[in-house]
């Protein structure tokens, strides 16, 4: 029997027994294994020390100078203004002639490069011929009356002079008679006879004169006046220049360099009235540019400008020539239905002002052509300049106006 001090022995195999069979949740965990010794030669090698970026020094440091050149450019900039709403344009005229007829010869092909004078086509002129006929033959009447009428003054002045020279003769018989009629010794008769003879003898001076005049009046006041400046004959001449001119319309030619276009339009019997387009002549010599820039593009633009042409149909080929002429008007002013400005429902819209631009001569170039895109660009030699709130704050505003 154990006294009361004596404590009891536990068998430490069943101790173990249960404590495998059921680990207790107060047991501490197992020390960790011993790390593997690695040598020297299997280690890796360090990393480098990580440097420190320059992007974003730089990027501080380039930006005031990106604002300074930016700042630069647009103050100095603005001296070339813009624009593609602008075309290629030619002299074109529809062929015509003042006289109507039909055609009977076509002399030219759909787009035929032709040069001035050459012949295009040509009507019947048959009845131009007889018509210019008959006219130079009113001509040779009109010569012929003309000389009648100098040979007839001429005349009339010889009848004239020798009517003068009958009425001294008269004077004296007349106061012959007169004389013995006062002494008795002549009869009445005779007096009556020599008075008779005297009045119609200045009478007849009379009647020569008038007719002297009238045939004067009719060569033109001066009897010793060419025939061919004589009015009668000029009129008859203008019929047969006429005439001719009607015969020479017949034959229609180039007025000016360039293309012939439509020429499919006109076909051989066709019947042309006087003054009907025939066909279209396209020049190539007087070509230039119609451009149409906003108004508030045009602040700084004059006439006599350089301007660089750039055509869409062939890139990286350019133009030069000048600014030529800027319209008075707005294109919409010349519209059917200009804009109401008074009205209700009026909207402000940024008006074109048409403008052209005469081209300079560049054989080299290619060719260019009717309706053409192009754009355009005039250096107006005017910098943008300072903003306005600035020069106003810098007080050169002011001085700027003056």
């Amino acid at each position: 029997m154990a006294d009361g001090n004596t404590v009891p022995r536990i068998d430490s195999r069943k101790t173990d027994d249960k404590q495998d069979a059921k680990p207790s949740q107060s047991e501490a965990p197992s020390a960790p294994k011993p790390a593997p010794v690695v040598t020297p030669a299997a280690m890796p090698p360090a990393a480098p020390k990580r440097k420190r970026s320059l992007v974003r020094p730089v990027l501080f440091a380039l930006l005031p100078i990106a604002l300074v050149v930016g700042g630069y450019y647009y103050v100095t900039g603005g001296q070339v203004v813009e624009t593609d709403n602008a075309y290629v344009q030619a002299a074109t005229v529809g062929v015509s002639t003042d006289v109507a007829g039909t055609v009977i010869e076509i002399d030219v092909t759909n787009n035929q490069r032709v040069r001035k004078g050459d012949i295009l086509y040509r009507l019947r002129q048959d009845t131009y011929k007889i018509a210019l006929a008959g006219a130079q033959a009113q001509l040779g009447t009109v010569r012929n009356q003309v000389l009648t009428l100098q040979a007839s003054y001429t005349l009339a002045v010889s009848q004239i002079e020798q009517a003068r020279t009958d009425i001294p003769y008269y004077e004296t018989n007349f106061k012959r008679q007169q004389d013995l009629q006062s002494s008795s010794a002549a009869s009445k008769a005779n007096y009556d006879t020599a008075k008779h003879d005297l009045d119609a003898a200045r009478q007849k001076v009379l009647v020569a004169q008038s007719q002297a005049q009238a045939m004067l009046a009719q060569l033109g006041g001066d009897a010793s006046l060419p025939v061919e400046q004589n009015p009668f004959y000029l009129q008859a001449k203008s019929a047969v220049d006429s005439a001719q001119r009607d015969l020479n319309d017949t034959v229609v030619k180039a007025p000016f360099d360039g293309i012939v276009t439509n020429v499919d339009n006109l076909q051989l019997g066709a019947y042309l009235q006087a003054s009907q387009q025939a066909f279209n002549l396209v020049s190539t010599e007087h070509m230039w540019v119609e451009a149409s820039p906003k108004e508030t593009e045009l602040t700084y633009v004059k006439p006599g400008q350089p301007v660089t042409v750039s055509v869409d149909t062939y890139p990286g080929v350019e133009w030069r020539g000048k600014v030529d002429t800027i319209s008075p008007a707005s294109s919409s002013s010349f519209s059917l239905l200009p804009a109401q400005n008074t009205s209700g429902n009026w909207v402000k819209v940024v008006q074109r002002i048409p403008m052209r631009v005469a081209l300079d001569p560049a054989p080299d170039n290619p060719p260019l052509r009717v309706g053409m895109s192009v754009e355009v660009s005039v250096d107006t030699g005017h910098a943008r300049g300072l903003p306005a709130f600035v020069d106003k704050w810098l007080g050169r505003g002011q001085a700027a106006h003056e």
